[in-house]
């Protein structure tokens, strides 16, 4: 069962509150043109380990960042689907998982707590009377009669699950789905800069099913059985094994505006281990999920360019590109802007 009312919110931050208590929550007041909303961003988990992982983009760039930068003031519901707006941590290469890191939501001391992590950017929202925040998530309310708990206007009414929503575990299984992750974003017109709060629980898989949402397991060796494993999860300062696939090649560059006619596109590898790779049965593949099959073998240490084979393409509008091993596991994706595959015969560095 997933979300039942994922989209986003668009409107101005007025007020904040810290996270505090038993289930901290920092809290935004927004407003759009007519109504208010609270925004509940969680940042410590329920389950433990408690800290969250974290990361902020304070140069954030993605192709849907010009749909949402389009939407007028309020909410709009996103249909949970490759193509469009809908925002998925593993399938639309918003940022690098392993830049994530677990963070404490109050300690002692400045600027080194989830909730002043957050605060600084909120804050520059409040002080710029241009700035737009967007919210992704579900949305609760209006609740008719009822008054809001942190912010007291009324009819209660806002936005939470601002964070990942898939791979989780026990209880919260039921909130898992694809293509309905939440995020905090800042859009400041004057910098002409996006910041991207993207927030996930430790207790969540980094691998799930394409369709459920749910923690995919891989076979130790033969047909799925009882002993099939959870992929490793990436852990920080830790070299990736074909046992942890996360990274081991990476997609360093792309040639996405070919100057031939029909274009004939190209995305470079590298094998980042110390060890030969077989890519029998590794795809590429784009946004809509469409794919190029590789083949062949990858030493170490070295790259391969891989020529794009229809039906995938990539468009010059701005894409992803997303790498899969042959057990479907992401191992690395990317995205690029229009402005950044602008000129023809130009690669594209990630």
């Amino acid at each position: 069962m997933a979300l039942k009312q994922y989209g986003v919110l668009k409107g101005r931050a007025i007020d904040r509150q810290l996270g505090a208590g038993q289930s901290p929550h920092y809290q935004v007041l927004v407003v759009d043109e007519t109504d208010r909303y609270r925004i509940a961003i969680n940042v410590a988990s329920q389950l433990k380990p408690s800290e969250l992982e974290y990361f902020i983009d304070d140069r954030f760039s993605h192709p849907f960042l010009t749909q949402f930068e389009a939407l007028g003031a309020g909410w709009h519901l996103l249909a949970p689907k490759p193509g469009g707006p809908a925002l998925d941590f593993i399938r639309t290469n918003l940022f690098d998982p392993r830049k994530m890191v677990p963070l404490p939501f109050n300690v002692p001391g400045p600027d080194n707590d989830l909730n002043e992590k957050i605060d600084h950017y909120i804050q520059r929202a409040l002080a710029d009377e241009d700035a737009f925040v967007y919210a992704i998530g579900e949305r609760w309310g209006p609740e008719a009669g009822k008054r809001d708990k942190i912010f007291g206007f009324e009819p209660g009414n806002g936005v939470h699950d601002i964070h990942m929503n898939q791979g989780n575990v026990g209880q919260f299984t039921k909130d898992n789905g694809v293509y309905q992750d939440g995020a905090f974003l800042l859009h400041f017109p004057g910098q002409q800069q996006w910041v991207g709060i993207f927030l996930k629980f430790q207790s969540q898989s980094w691998h799930t099913d394409d369709h459920t949402g749910h923690t995919v397991k891989v076979p130790v060796s033969g047909p799925p059985s009882d002993d099939d494993i959870e992929p490793a999860p990436f852990v920080p300062g830790t070299r990736p094994t074909p046992q942890h696939p996360d990274g081991a090649v990476r997609i360093v560059a792309a040639l996405v505006n070919a100057t031939e006619s029909p274009e004939v596109e190209f995305a470079t590898l590298l094998n980042t281990t110390n060890a030969e790779l077989d890519l029998a049965g590794w795809s590429l593949a784009d946004g809509e999920k469409r794919k190029t099959a590789l083949e062949g073998k990858l030493a170490a240490g070295n790259t391969i360019r891989v020529r794009v084979e229809s039906p995938m393409a990539l468009s010059n509008k701005g894409g992803l590109i997303t790498l899969l091993n042959a057990e479907g596991l992401r191992v690395d994706g990317v995205s690029y802007t229009k402005e950044s595959a602008s000129l023809p015969g130009f690669t594209v560095k990630f």
